[in-house]
This record gives structure tokens, C-alpha cells and sequence, in this order.
């Protein structure tokens, strides 16, 4: 009893903080813990009429037929792809800016790289699939151009194998900006001394980014980096909102992800929520290993990881 009393004296005391936070644990709440309930559809015959809870349940009946769908390893494997391919050549881009632009010294200059590259996050895939539409479809800017110069028309929209490229670069380009922030962030907490010191003892700019900024910067990486291999199967590792925007069926082959394919499924084909729910319950269990295998490797090689 007394135990409970002086817990409630310190939460009294510390009630603005309580309040702070409320907001963020309230969202967490409805949006991320509440939908669980949902999940008892992937084994279930989801029927309107009866509700989840009424609905007939029906094991693991869901599981095996997605797993003999042909679209659903097409999309498994773009997913795969795609969020390897963003770690390969996304995730190391902002590290490389983060440390050049603190090489900037003029302070004006680096504040109007700083807005150039970030000013593109604050653009919706709604606006940016409209821009490449209107610049690269084929009555887009780019096709009248050739068609001037006396060029044969192209579509990259259209065109698998060039469609991925098209993700990448499209994606690059509007998040660099803000992943330098957060790296930028990273290296102001170095001390300021280590490059002074380094500087007198003769290190060269180069070997100062490498002994100094780097090291610096290396826990901020390891989180950054579990956290985008823990995400991977999830929109190809970010970009639901881009391919959804952008793709179209001459390219699901290449561009069709898990989930792409569970709306396409749930609210265009019309198919069964059980099965839907189901990949999306198996994108989250696999999520999870890579989570874990992540943290444990950057533990290994010597990074305090998340957990």
C-alpha cells in the first residue's frame, strides 16, 4: 500500500511530464496496439454479418493459399529486392553528405545546401509522381523534347527494367536532405577540441573524417541501420506511398511489393481479408527476425544496438 502511495506521489510530481507524453502513448495506443485485434482475421473466414470475432476459424487455411499464389512470391521477391537495393545505394547517401557538408565552412553556404537537400522531403509522393508523370510519361516534357530533336519516344514509367532505377533515384532525391540532418545532428555532438588537436598534430582533412567524424558517427549508423533492415519487408523498406503512386500493371512485375499487392488484393480484386491479413502478419513476422538478427549483429561488432 505504501509501495503504491509513493509511487503516485512521484507520478503527482512528475504530472507534466506525464502530460507530455500522453499524446504519443494515446496514438501508439489506437493506431499500433488496438488494430492488433485484426490480426485474428488471418485465421480466420472473415464474414461481414458475424464480424471478426463471430467469423469461423480456419488455422492456418489463409497461410497456405497465399503461399501457392504466383503474384504473391512476384511480390515477395520485388520486396526484397527493392529494400536491399535501398540500403545498397539510399542508406549510405546521407552519411557521405552529413560528413562533406560539415567540411563546409562557410556557414550561409552550408545552410543553403542544408535547405536545397532537405526541401524535397516536405513534398508528398502524391506531388512528386505527378511532377515525374508530367516530366517522363509519353506525352510528358521529356518524350516532346525527343520528339523535336528528331529522337524515338520513351516511357520510363512503363518500362520495367527501368523502373526500379526510377524508385531509387525518385526516393534518393527526396529523403537525402533529411537523413543528413539527422547525421549532421550526430556530428555536432563531436567535440569540437578532438579537431583542433588533429589539426596540430598535422592530420590532413581526409584523415580527420576518418579518425574523428567517422567514429563519431558510427552509433547514430548502427541504430539508422537496424531500424531500416528491421523495416525492409515493409514497402521494400519504405515507399508504399511512392510506388503506389507511381507503378502501374506494365510494371507489377518489377515494382509490385507486399504492400502493394495486399490492397491491390484486399480493395481492387475484392479477395478475402483473412488472406490479406495473413501477408500482411507474415511481412510483420519476418520483420521481426531482421530486427533481431540486425541488433544482435551490431552488438557483435561492438555497437550498443536498440535492445
Amino acid at each position: 500500500m505504501g509501495h503504491s502511495k509513493s509511487l503516485l506521489r512521484r507520478m503527482f510530481e512528475y504530472k507534466y511530464f506525464y502530460i507530455l507524453v500522453a499524446p504519443l502513448l494515446a496514438y501508439y495506443i489506437v493506431f499500433e496496439y488496438v488494430p492488433l485485434y485484426g490480426l485474428m482475421l488471418a485465421f480466420k473466414e472473415f464474414n461481414f454479418s458475424k464480424g471478426i470475432w463471430g467469423s469461423e476459424w480456419v488455422g492456418l487455411a489463409n497461410f497456405r493459399e497465399i503461399f501457392y499464389l504466383n503474384d504473391f512470391w512476384i511480390a515477395f521477391r520485388n520486396t526484397v529486392i527493392i529494400a536491399f537495393g535501398r540500403l545498397l545505394f539510399e542508406f549510405p547517401v546521407p552519411i557521405v553528405v552529413a560528413i562533406l557538408l560539415n567540411e563546409v565552412r562557410t556557414a550561409r553556404l552550408k545552410k543553403f545546401y542544408q535547405v536545397v537537400y532537405t526541401f524535397p522531403h516536405f513534398l508528398s509522393w502524391v506531388i512528386i509522381s505527378g511532377i515525374l508523370i508530367n516530366f517522363l510519361g509519353t506525352f510528358g516534357v521529356l518524350n516532346q523534347l525527343l520528339d523535336i530533336f528528331g529522337f524515338q519516344k520513351v516511357n520510363l514509367l512503363v518500362d520495367p527494367s527501368s523502373f526500379r532505377a526510377l524508385i531509387f533515384s525518385s526516393s534518393l532525391w527526396r529523403d537525402m536532405g533529411w537523413g543528413t540532418i539527422i547525421y549532421l545532428a550526430a556530428i555536432a555532438g563531436i567535440n569540437p577540441s578532438l579537431y583542433e588537436a588533429a589539426s596540430i598534430d598535422g592530420a590532413n582533412r581526409l584523415q580527420r573524417m576518418w579518425h574523428i567524424t567517422w567514429p563519431g558517427l558510427k552509433s547514430t549508423v548502427a541504430i539508422l541501420f537496424i531500424l531500416n533492415v528491421g523495416a525492409m519487408m515493409s514497402s521494400g523498406g519504405g515507399g508504399f506511398d511512392q510506388i503506389f503512386n507511381l507503378y502501374n500493371p506494365a510494371v507489377y512485375e518489377k515494382a509490385d511489393i507486399l504492400d502493394t499487392y495486399i490492397y491491390r488484393r484486399t480493395f481492387s480484386v475484392g479477395e478475402s481479408f483473412g488472406t490479406s491479413t495473413a501477408v500482411g502478419l507474415f511481412k510483420s513476422i519476418i520483420n521481426f527476425v531482421l530486427l533481431y538478427t540486425a541488433n544482435k549483429a551490431a552488438k557483435r561488432l561492438g555497437q550498443e544496438g536498440l535492445f
